[in-house]
């Protein structure tokens, strides 16, 4: 009797422990979500030139770390060094005809005033010989005389001017001539551009991956050649079961750790949480990222992506897009 009360007790324990084993793991696991299924990641930058040609210089490698600005490739930039020469060419003709209209001004200015030191000259000479008149120390007709080369003086002074205001309104209103030299100052903004463009450099410190190219590739322009991993900013992406979400934020504090790495613990902080999953049975976007569900008691729970950045790694930890991690949400920073 004895023994058997004491099974049935023992039992009990075993039950009430079990029973308290699952609702503490319950517990902890909503306030401190936890995911196996996650991997690290990274941004990947697709490298296409912004003109077409052929390689002339790819002194990378596959895999190669490479820092902000160094070289990456090099297009054939003489082709477009010969449109720049042209257009460079057609900005100095334009600029010609326009110091040609402007020369233009600079000697109509000199003859206004040469006309108009005629002119002061004429005007004097009447004003000296009219006091003579009345005494007839002149005759009539030398006063009329000077007064005509006056008058005619003082209209040649208003046809200079005239010429003048001319040449400068043609320089500021030939919309023609402007328009062209626009246009070509363009051309040339253009074309040194492409010149530029040439020269491939790294957006950011990253690594070059997945190089499958060499020196007479024909690239085309805006079609990627090689893949580029910005080293900048390194991420988790971890899918929590949807019943978890309710006790994650944006801002909480995170850990890390990296199949790689066992027992280095990473600190990482929530970004965001994914608002849209793609699903099975509906119709497929490619926008959307595909979770696939695990299976939880009978109802199979949807998982949704939580962004974990990875704060600070260690320099001794190298990371790489794709490695297996595990996340466990903490708390509020």
């Amino acid at each position: 009797m004895l023994t058997r009360l004491l099974g049935r007790l023992i039992a009990f324990v075993i039950a009430l422990g079990a029973v308290l084993a699952v609702a503490s793991a319950v517990v902890v696991s909503r306030r401190r979500p936890l995911t196996d299924d996650a991997s690290v990641r990274a941004n990947i930058i697709g490298i296409a030139p912004h003109v077409s040609g052929p390689l002339t210089e790819l002194p990378i490698v596959d895999n190669q770390l490479m820092h902000k600005g160094e070289l990456l490739f090099v297009v054939d930039p003489r082709p477009y060094q010969a449109q720049l020469d042209q257009a460079e060419a057609e900005l100095k003709l334009v600029d010609r005809e326009i110091d040609a209209q402007r020369n233009q001004i600079a000697s109509a200015r000199q003859i206004q005033a040469q006309r108009s030191a005629e002119y002061s000259y004429a005007n004097n000479y009447v004003h000296r010989l009219e006091p003579l008149l009345p005494r007839e120390f002149v005759s009539p007709d030398r006063v009329e005389e000077a007064r005509t080369r006056r008058e005619a003086a003082a209209a040649a002074v208003r046809g200079s001017r005239e010429d003048v205001a001319r040449a400068i309104n043609l320089l500021a209103e030939d919309g023609n001539l402007n328009a062209r030299r626009q246009s070509a100052q363009a051309r040339v903004s253009a074309a040194r551009l492409n010149v530029e463009y040439c020269r491939v450099t790294a957006p950011c410190d990253g690594y070059v991956t997945n190089l499958n190219i060499s020196v007479g590739e024909y690239a085309l322009e805006g079609r990627p050649l090689l893949a580029f991993v910005d080293a900048r900013n390194w991420y988790v992406i971890g899918n929590f079961r949807e019943t978890f979400l309710r006790n994650v934020r944006p801002g909480m504090a995170a850990e890390i750790y990296v199949l790689d790495y066992p027992g280095r613990k990473l600190g990482g902080e929530v970004q965001g949480i994914g608002w849209a999953v793609q699903q099975r049975d509906g119709p497929g976007t490619g926008l959307l990222p595909p979770v696939e569900p695990t299976l939880n008691w009978v109802r199979l729970a949807q998982r949704f992506p939580v962004r974990v950045r990875i704060v600070d790694p260690p320099a001794d930890v190298l990371l790489r897009v794709g490695q297996t991690a595990a996340v466990t949400i903490l708390s509020a920073r």
